[in-house]
């Protein structure tokens, strides 16, 4: 069975005109890359819906995908364990919030504990 279309985001971003003088313009726009002294970061410890494990969530990230990946990579790396970023946060497996914290604060961001 089709699936119901609710609006016409449900298409895709799927233009159709049967104007001959159409232009489409779209509106993905690159999020320009904001200087690390102008990001204001969140460094919060996790329990929930973890099994009872610890992880380090940094939030309030602004910039595109490509560059949270990258922060991701190195924070993964300085602390020796998984994570993964998705949704503009870094999720760290593991209480290195303070570790996090301090590579931060020497890259130029501003970090902001948040939580016990």
């Amino acid at each position: 069975m089709a699936k119901k279309l609710s609006s016409l985001d449900d298409l895709g971003g799927f233009v159709f005109s049967t104007n001959k003088d159409f232009e489409f313009e779209s509106n993905d726009e690159q999020q320009e890359k904001i200087p690390n002294n102008q990001q204001k970061l969140e460094a919060h410890l996790d329990k929930k819906n973890r099994g009872g494990k610890v992880a380090t969530i940094i939030k309030g990230f602004e910039g595109n995908d490509d560059d949270l990946k990258a922060l991701a990579k190195q924070l993964k790396t300085l602390c020796g364990v998984g994570g993964a970023a998705k949704d503009g946060e870094i999720i760290i497996q593991g209480n290195f919030r303070d570790k996090i914290m301090d590579f931060l604060t020497k890259e130029g961001y501003k970090v902001k504990r948040v939580g016990g």
